[in-house]
C-alpha cells in the first residue's frame, strides 16, 4: 500500500491510500485546485477513485467534498449520522453531486477492493467521528485524528500498525497562552477536543499502549496558532526515549505539513 498525505491541519486534511487496484481518499478537506497541485506536487494524476471516506463533517474534512465527488464521482463512504450533517452544512452541489453513498458504522469491518478497512469511534464533538484502520496485503494502516483522549478501544485499534497517522495537536502551553477565545481553548482541551503533545507522549511512551511495530509514526493535525513542528517531534522522541529496550521503537517519525504533501510511504 502506498500512502500520501496531502495535508493535514485544521485548514484542511487529505489523505490517499493506494493499492494496484484500489484508490482512496481519506477526507477531502482541500478544494479542487489545491487538491490537484497536491497530487501533482507527488506525480500523481488520479483518473478515478473506487472510494472516498469521511470522518466527519467538520469543514477541515469535508470542505472540498462536493468539488472531489464533481471530479471522480466516487462512491461516498460515511456514517448516516455525518450524512446528515453533511447535508446541513456543504451547498447544494453536494447533494446533486452524490453518485453512491455506502451507508457504515463505527465496529464495522468492509472492503473496497483488495483494502479492508476497519471503522472505529473517536470521542470528538462531532455527530458521529470516526477513525479508520486500513488492511492489504499483510500491512496495516490506521489513521487516527480528532479525538480528545485515547480510549482503550482506540489504543487496540491502533497496535500491529506498520503505519500509524496520529493527531499531536497542541501544545498546552502554548494554547493557554494563545489567541483562542476561552470558549474554544476549553472545547479543545475537553474529552472530546483534540490530542495535546503530552496525551501523544503518555501514549508513545507507554508498552502497554503503542506497541512499537510501526515503520513509520506519523504525527499529524498540527495546530498552527497551538503548536510547532519542532515541538511535536522533540515530544515524541522524548516518550519514545522512555520505553523499555525490549519494546524499543526502530521506525521512523514524520511530521505532516498542512502546507506541502508528506513524501509518499510505501509500505
Amino acid at each position: 500500500m502506498r500512502v500520501s498525505i496531502l495535508a493535514s491541519g485544521s485548514s484542511g486534511n487529505i489523505t490517499l491510500l493506494e493499492t494496484e487496484r484500489t484508490r482512496l481518499l481519506v477526507d477531502a478537506g482541500l478544494g479542487k485546485r489545491e487538491t490537484l497541485a497536491r497530487l501533482a506536487a507527488i506525480e500523481r494524476d488520479l483518473d478515478r477513485l473506487d472510494g472516498i471516506l469521511i470522518t466527519h463533517e467538520h469543514t477541515d474534512h469535508c470542505g472540498g467534498l462536493p468539488q472531489a465527488l464533481g471530479l471522480w464521482k466516487a462512491p461516498l463512504y460515511v456514517t448516516e449520522p455525518t450524512l446528515g450533517a453533511l447535508r446541513r452544512i456543504l451547498p447544494d452541489t453536494f447533494g446533486k453531486r452524490l453518485n453512491r453513498v455506502e451507508s457504515i458504522q463505527a465496529g464495522q469491518c468492509f472492503s473496497i477492493g483488495d483494502i479492508e478497512i476497519h471503522a472505529f469511534a473517536l470521542p470528538h464533538d462531532a455527530a458521529d467521528p470516526i477513525g479508520f484502520t486500513f488492511r492489504t496485503n499483510g500491512t496495516k494502516v490506521a489513521i487516527c485524528t480528532d479525538l480528545g483522549y485515547m480510549p482503550n478501544h482506540v489504543k487496540l485499534h491502533l497496535r500491529e500498525t506498520d503505519c500509524l497517522i496520529l493527531e499531536s495537536n497542541h501544545d498546552l502551553d502554548m494554547l493557554k497562552v494563545g489567541p483562542y477565545p476561552w470558549v474554544v481553548k476549553q472545547r479543545v482541551l475537553s474529552r472530546t477536543g483534540h490530542l495535546s503533545n503530552h496525551a501523544v507522549s503518555e501514549f508513545l511512551a507507554d508498552p502497554e499502549g503503542f506497541d512499537s511495530r510501526a515503520r513509520y509514526l506519523v504525527l499529524a493535525h498540527i495546530s498552527q496558532e497551538n503548536n510547532n513542528p519542532d515541538l511535536v517531534r522533540l515530544s515524541a522522541e522524548e516518550a519514545l526515549r522512555r520505553r523499555p529496550a525490549e519494546a524499543a521503537f526502530t521506525g521512523e517519525v514524520l511530521i505532516a505539513s498542512q502546507h506541502i504533501p508528506l513524501k509518499p510511504l510505501d509500505l
